[in-house]
């Protein structure tokens, strides 16, 4: 059976990401748009990062261009944006897709392991996956939510060892 520290990913500017180096991290993936109303969420996931990644938060975002054509930019283009508008530090990945014959194997994972209300499909961007320490933990947040609200999960599985 597969586990997330079993995938590969390549990151915004090319590099090969091996999620096995995220062992013993809790990690908060989300596919991301650059011009989507939800896109100030790229604010509170930044201040999610500074606050935690000293006690082994990793955040992880995965621009996506499927709903509304909402991330049109190259790789680079986006994570520039997200730089320059919102001071993001956090790892940006090359754009995927999540849903689909075409969607990442990462996320055709973590739509499996935490289903939605929509059940294996993404409704939309900013979709949130929060992963424990383990990697055993998945649980999924709806766009909507928004990353402050994920404080208390955050905490809870930061502070198991």
């Amino acid at each position: 059976m597969a586990t997330i520290y079993d995938f590969k990913a390549v990151t915004s500017k090319g590099a090969e990401l091996d999620f096995a180096q995220f062992r013993g991290k809790v990690l908060l993936i989300v596919n991301t748009a650059s011009k989507c109303g939800f896109t100030p969420q790229f604010q509170g996931l930044e201040e999610l990062n500074q606050r935690y990644k000293e006690r082994g938060l990793v955040v992880i975002g995965f621009p996506c261009n499927q709903f509304a054509h909402q991330d049109p930019g190259t790789d680079s283009e986006i994570e520039g944006f997200c730089q320059l508008n919102y001071g993001v530090t956090f790892q940006i990945m090359k754009k995927i897709d999540v849903n689909g014959d075409g969607a990442h194997p990462i996320f055709k994972y973590l739509k499996n392991e935490a289903k939605g209300i929509l059940g294996n499909a993404i409704k939309w961007n900013f979709t949130k996956f929060l992963i424990s320490r383990d990697g055993a933990t998945i649980k999924r947040y709806a766009p909507t939510t928004a990353p402050e609200k994920l404080t208390a999960d955050i905490e809870t599985l930061l502070a198991a060892e």
